[in-house]
């Protein structure tokens, strides 16, 4: 660098005597210069640029005057175009010459050291690209971005060594060699002044973090001078939200340590005392509105600590308030009263009528792949309206709930006309298209393949596409989706899908079905919180009950179940025995070889009514009603859901399917959200002598209801052995689950914090789930059987009975659940604790599953 600085000082003092000498030149021969008139304009030295290009910067044009002032201006001017490294302007008889010497081109741009900074980053940062004009000046800012770039990322040791390779033509390389040094960490942040809260309490509630080897995946434990001025503000809102309204941050001191590998950070504050809120009034001017109505939206409390962040959120309230009530400009001020005496704040909010706005026009920023047309389709606003804060917020969460953009951001910038503003929507795209693989293991699916591609936002336009093929041990899926959020250019979404589903799940259920089929559906708004759905589905279902051979007699009664072989020939010894199902070779004399769900079983299983092929035909409609403050993380409001499927309009079976849920969001404090989940659905059939087929019933278990297995709870065929002369039970074995008709479920969960970087992508939560499942019609639960030799089932000379359970009770479950998004795809963990059971539910105290989002 001190040999770029070196030659640019040398071309810079040439220059200066060169224009000293023309200079003193000029003042000795005044008269003979400068007297007459110009003839022309001669421009010399140029090679690239035209001379007519040069004339056009001149103050001067041939049969004007040789004017002192305005040749020293030209010359200025010239300089000022940096186009030239050097300018001279002299008069040759009665003509004006110009000499120039053009700065080079900058042939190519290069980056030499960088590893932490890509190319393409450090290019979008500084001016000199390629084809440019090189001038000294513009490197030496060039330079001054990098190292500014660098420092942010935490690296204060870098360093920018400019170079250039001339080249033929008036060309140059410009070459900048980068020496990154180390990242620079913060050795440790302390406090001054504190007495309220600790340092270690403090440092939770900034940004910046200490240094430490667990944190290799945070940027946050680097230095940042534009983060540590974010902290100070963090340290405010913290400590008035907690009563010190006095509180401030007196200096905030970043010192670098001797090897300049790491800062001390100092914060020195003032705390105050601490204060209550003490009267609250709301006084208003505008007639409609009532200050006694007003008061009581008002969520401060007189004698609750203060908390800054509560102004704010009444500010929104009353303004909301007085929108409702139909004042789109409203002005709240509050006007805050300390009294250090008794620790209390008074305020009262005045409202009064404010200014009336409108909007002059709305312009969309930062859309590179999404059409404007997509975005403004989804504002509340339009060009002309009156500027209402209401509407602009709720637009701006419709933009974001579209999940096209990383952030939104919705500001207003000054008009022309004071009573009118812009209003700038800016966006920052991200990527909506996903070409997605995962394999794995769960303790659900156990082995998983997931390929699926999707496209949200297919040629900008909102239109989504998925097709997705999913592989594991227990289901097969083939899934394809097309859906137009803006069908006929109208407000109404339409969408089409076809899909192919296997599922294996004897080991829970006995059964596996097969549907293959295609749907339509549309939907439309009702309200701007409200939307209502159609659809319609059209499938065929092919469901086979697992195959288990019985030997039965010339009456269909059992026989046998279960053959034991003694493979030790010790016949004393029951115990050695290994079980296996009956084959033709274990058929006697006036006895029959069948499958359990053989018409000439008298006893068949209730379950085998369900195994046949149908076409079912559905069509249904859904309920949306979102009143939440956030369609991505929502921490206050609610959000209901309701259903419902007919089947019967053709096809072979016939139901009414209804399911409607609700969830309630409460936020507690910071990322802490409470939840309340409520849902319930039912089964009813038509037909009542054909009940309702298994595949139609509802099962819960698993992920759906944590701490049972899989079809854990509901409806269960049991068999309950016996000792024929006490009539004592002695065991209980369970059969396969049933499913229900009818459920209840309430989930209750509380997010928590687990101390680990955001950066991990692992979150927590507390829950309970409370719930249950039953109401089977009677033609599907079947008839308890007696069996008077329970020798097929391994108790020989016992008696034993099969019955049908149905007790709807209530089930609860309590435990953790922990989600990782990790490289690998979304991963959950949950550890739970059965609250209350019934005897013959499946239960389970640890699960983990993948899941692929698209």
């Amino acid at each position: 660098m001190r040999k770029f600085l070196a030659a640019t000082l040398l071309a810079t003092s040439a220059l200066g005597l060169g224009i000293s000498g023309q200079l003193q030149q000029a003042e000795a021969q005044a008269d003979d210069r400068y007297g007459g008139t110009i003839r022309s304009i001669i421009v010399e030295g140029n090679r690239r640029i035209e001379g007519r290009t040069v004339q056009s910067y001149l103050l001067l044009e041939p049969g004007d005057a040789f004017d002192p002032d305005r040749i020293d201006l030209s010359l200025k001017t010239l300089f000022a175009t940096n186009l030239f490294a050097d300018v001279s302007i002299d008069r040759r008889n009665d003509d004006l010459v110009v000499r120039v010497v053009e700065n080079p081109i900058i042939n190519r741009v290069i980056f030499e050291g960088n590893r932490a900074m890509k190319d393409d980053k450090l290019r979008e940062e500084i001016q000199a690209a390629p084809r440019g004009v090189f001038t000294a000046a513009r490197v030496q800012t060039d330079v001054q971005r990098i190292l500014e770039m660098y420092r942010r990322s935490g690296r204060f040791a870098a360093k920018v060594e400019p170079q250039y390779k001339p080249l033929e033509q008036n060309r140059v390389d410009l070459i900048f060699e980068i020496t990154e040094g180390p990242v620079t960490g913060v050795r440790s942040i302390n406090f001054i002044g504190n007495k309220a809260y600790s340092d270690s309490r403090l440092r939770s509630e900034i940004v910046t973090r200490q240094s430490r080897f667990w944190r290799f995946f945070s940027s946050n434990d680097n230095y940042d001078s534009g983060r540590l001025e974010f902290d100070r503000e963090q340290l405010r809102e913290f400590y008035q939200n907690n009563g010190y309204y006095d509180f401030r941050v007196t200096s905030a001191v970043a010192e670098l340590t001797p090897d300049q590998k790491d800062f001390y950070i100092t914060f020195t504050v003032d705390e105050g005392r601490q204060y209550d809120f003490g009267v609250i009034k709301v006084e208003t001017a505008l007639e409609k509105l009532d200050s006694n109505i007003l008061q009581a939206v008002v969520p401060i409390q007189e004698g609750e600590l203060f908390r800054g962040d509560q102004i704010e959120s009444t500010i929104d309230a009353l303004t909301y308030a007085a929108g409702v009530a139909g004042y789109a400009f409203v002005d709240v001020r509050p006007q805050i009263r300390v009294n250090e005496q008794t620790g209390r704040i008074d305020i009262t909010f005045a409202l009064d009528e404010g200014p009336r706005v409108y909007i002059d026009r709305i312009n969309i920023v930062g859309n590179t792949q999404t059409l404007d047309r997509v975005i403004r389709r989804e504002l509340r606003i339009s060009e002309g309206d009156a500027f209402n804060r209401i509407l602009l917020d709720r637009s701006r969460n419709r933009i974001r709930s579209l999940g096209f953009f990383k952030n939104v951001e919705v500001t207003e910038l000054p008009a022309e006309d004071p009573d009118r503003t812009i209003v700038e929507v800016k966006v920052e795209e991200q990527s909506t298209g996903e070409l997605s693989f995962a394999a794995g293991f769960s303790s659900v699916d156990a082995y998983l393949f997931d390929l699926s591609a999707s496209q949200r936002n297919l040629r900008g336009r909102g239109q989504s596409v998925v097709a997705r093929t999913s592989l594991s041990s227990r289901q097969q899926i083939v899934d394809l989706r097309f859906t137009e959020p803006r069908f006929l250019d109208r407000n109404l979404s339409a969408g089409l899908e076809l899909f192919a589903t296997r599922q294996d799940f004897e080991e829970f259920t006995g059964f596996t079905s097969e549907t293959i089929g295609g749907g339509l559906r549309v939907a439309f708004p009702l309200t701007d919180r409200m939307q209502l759905g159609l659809s319609y589905r059209l499938q065929t279902d092919d469901v086979n009950i697992s195959n288990f051979n019985y030997i039965i007699d010339a009456n269909g009664n059992l026989v046998s179940a279960i053959i034991y072989d003694d493979p030790n020939n010790t016949p004393d010894n029951p115990f050695d025995d290994v079980p296996r199902q009956p084959t033709a070779a274990d058929v006697g004399a006036g006895q029959f070889l069948v499958d359990r769900c053989d018409p000439a079983y008298l006893l068949r299983d209730t379950i085998c009514r369900s195994e046949r092929n149908d076409i079912s035909s559905v069509i249904g409609y859904n309920f949306f009603w979102d009143q939440t403050n956030d369609p991505i993380t929502p921490s206050r409001g609610f959000d209901v859901r309701f259903s419902q499927d007919f089947a019967g309009l053709g096809g072979d079976v016939k139901y009414i399917r209804s399911e409607a849920g609700a969830t309630f969001y409460r936020g507690i404090w910071r990322d802490v959200i409470a939840s309340a989940k409520f849902s319930a659905g039912y089964v009813l059939p038509l037909d009542e002598d054909q009940g309702v087929r298994i595949n139609n019933r509802f099962f819960r278990g698993g992920s759906t209801f944590r701490g049972f297995d899989v079809a854990g709870l509901g409806p269960r065929e049991i068999v309950r052995i016996f000792d024929p002369n006490t009539g004592e039970v002695v065991s209980t074995q369970r059969l396969n689950s049933l499913g229900g008709n009818a459920y209840y479920q309430g989930t209750f969960e509380v997010s928590v914090p687990n101390f680990l970087p955001e950066e991990y992508g692992i979150k927590s939560a507390l829950f309970v789930d409370v719930g249950s499942l039953g109401l089977l019609e009677d033609v599907d639960k079947g008839q308890s059987v007696f069996i008077p030799d329970a020798g097929s089932l391994g108790f020989p000379g016992f008696g034993a009975v099969r019955i049908p359970k149905d007790a709807a009770s209530l089930r609860a479950s309590a435990g953790l659940s922990v989600f990782w998004d990790s490289p690998f795809g979304p991963i959950r963990f949950d550890f739970s604790q059965i609250l209350r059971r019934e005897e013959y539910d499946r239960t389970e105290t640890f699960r983990f599953s993948t899941s692929t989002r698209f």
